[in-house]
């Protein structure tokens, strides 16, 4: 936190030096909004972000020419805000009017256009979309592999969101086959204590803990932590994230005191940084429910789970996969409850939405299907 400190008040002594000597509509001064915007958004202070980059792309706009690359770059700027505020359809709308720039302006292979392609795709991704998020993604890793060198970073963000994709998709092998070539690159290309193998290390760690090797889990989840504590703020959505994660191991292993410690980590961080319907929110309401509910303590669960749901339904769209998981949820701790009829009404209503938006194949649909017949044979 002390670096983000001290680089706010170097660019907010800059910015005071430019306001008194420059017109107002300087690329100058754009060029100081959109640092100050840039450390925000790394800090996680989303409406800080949003107000300085706003600022710079109103000068931009005024003094460029309306396919000029720089608009591209604020336009992707303020998208990836909106990305990681979870309105997902305003960074939709951000990160087209970027792309519709640099399809015109750049060559076809540029590594630009590749970035673009691929901040489309994450949104697509986490809409839930996941042919459109693959098919933005193969887009830009078609460029990256022609265009750059074979340890470029950009390719390992490629193979990253690729395997993430495929995570969602509930294949497994294919997203671990992805996230190790990612991660040999980050090995290679940066320090060791950079957020991105963090990211790395969190990401492999989330896939074996979906496949039950606890154990291997643990240890990539270590090497996250050590990364995440010494380079993020302490109230960064980011290490809000990894908390959960390791929560969820936790839970799964049967050691709720410590699924708890975790859990309560991520909620203190997501109710101080976040808006209150943040998909982010929804998802420690939702974690905390379930240790809850592995608990027996149904009265408990179901009060969080409702939590949750109730910002998902404000935030999600509504066949979204996360909704399914919700009425799933709801729905099991009314069986346990011995309350049948609610039970059925929550868990048709999850398997009607997990069929629409996953594939047929994926084991959320078996899981779900399975709980109707657990009623259907009392």
């Amino acid at each position: 936190m002390g670096n983000y400190s001290k680089a706010l008040e170097f660019y907010e002594k800059t910015l005071n030096i430019f306001e008194k000597a420059m017109p107002p509509n300087h690329p100058n001064l754009g060029t100081s909004y959109n640092n100050i915007g840039r450390l925000y958004d790394n800090m996680g202070d989303y409406m800080k972000a949003l107000e300085f980059y706003g600022k710079a792309l109103k000068i931009k706009e005024k003094a460029l020419p309306p396919n000029h690359p720089s608009l591209a770059t604020s336009y992707n700027n303020i998208g990836r805000v909106y990305y990681n505020m979870g309105t997902y359809s305003k960074a939709l709308e951000f990160s087209e009017k970027a792309l519709n720039i640099v399809e015109k302006t750049l060559p076809s292979n540029h590594p630009d256009l590749a970035i673009s392609y691929n901040n489309i795709a994450g949104v697509y991704s986490n809409m839930s979309n996941c042919s459109k998020a693959l098919e933005f993604h193969d887009k830009s890793l078609n460029i990256v592999e022609k265009a750059l060198p074979p340890n470029h970073l950009l390719l390992a963000t490629s193979y990253n969101n690729i395997a993430g994709v495929y995570s969602d998709m509930g294949n497994y092998s294919k997203a671990l086959e992805f996230y190790d070539k990612s991660l040999k690159i980050g090995e290679k290309a940066l320090p060791p204590n950079h957020p991105s193998l963090a990211t790395s290390y969190n990401n492999i760690g989330s896939l074996y803990d979906n496949m039950g090797n606890y154990m291997k889990a643990l240890g990539f989840y270590e090497k996250a932590l050590k990364i995440f504590e010494k380079v993020l703020p302490s109230n960064h959505s980011d290490l809000a994230a990894f908390y959960n994660n390791i929560g969820l191991m936790y839970k799964n292993m049967g050691n709720y005191p410590k699924a708890f410690e975790f859990y309560e980590k991520a909620l203190n961080i997501v109710e101080k940084a976040l808006h209150p319907n943040h998909p982010l929110l929804a998802t420690s309401y939702n974690n905390i429910g379930g240790v809850y509910s592995s608990m027996g303590n149904y009265s408990k669960a179901l009060e969080f789970y409702e939590k949750s749901q109730k910002i998902k339904e404000k935030a999600l769209p509504p066949n979204d996969p996360s909704l399914a998981t919700s009425n799933n949820n709801i729905g099991m701790v009314y069986y346990n409850m011995g309350n049948y009829s609610k039970a059925r009404s929550f868990l048709e209503k999850a398997l009607t939405i997990a069929q629409k938006s996953l594939p047929p194949t994926h084991p959320t649909i078996k899981i779900m299907i399975d709980n109707i017949n657990r009623i259907e044979t009392m």
